[in-house]
């Protein structure tokens, strides 16, 4: 895969600490950083790969998932929509687990290509993997990585780009 695909839009996740992850995006001009915990989202990572993988495997003209996360006790929907080539990352914070809508804070945008933000969520977890012993990767975060869901993302990846 390219080192540095895109100059627009970088992901960022963090070697995990005590259950927590430092995470940050950057699109263009804007930025957002903050940590998430292992839980109570267990299945986050794998959510992630798969649902990058949907928006890649474009059999239908538009998509949509959103992975649920947590700061404790703040939490975040990130919100992913495919319409044809375009994909648009929403991050959203609420002040707490309710979610309840009329309190909830658009704290990051970003819209490109499928491929584009792909490409950035495949070098952040690929860091992650190359870096999972020297970081005690499933001790810290207390979960396993997502090896599986990583190997089918990476393959759905391949197949899109030749």
């Amino acid at each position: 895969m390219p080192e540095n695909f895109s100059k627009k839009f970088a992901v960022s996740f963090n070697s995990p600490q005590c259950g927590w992850m430092s995470i940050g995006f950057k699109g263009g001009v804007t930025e957002f950083h903050s940590t998430t915990a292992y839980t109570p989202h267990a299945n986050a990572l794998s959510e992630i790969l798969d649902g990058l993988s949907s928006l890649l495997q474009a059999d239908k003209p538009t998509d949509e998932f959103v992975i649920m996360w947590s700061r404790n006790p703040e939490a975040f929907d990130f919100r992913f929509r495919r319409d044809d080539e375009k994909v648009r990352l929403e991050i959203f914070q609420y002040p707490s687990f309710v979610r309840a809508e009329s309190e909830r804070e658009t704290v990051f945008v970003y819209e490109g290509t499928a491929l584009e933000i792909c490409m950035a969520f495949y070098q952040t977890f690929a860091h992650l993997l190359a870096d999972i012993e020297t970081d005690v990767f499933e001790q810290n975060w207390r979960q396993p990585f997502p090896h599986q869901a990583f190997e089918r993302f990476e393959q759905t990846l391949e197949s899109v780009k030749l």
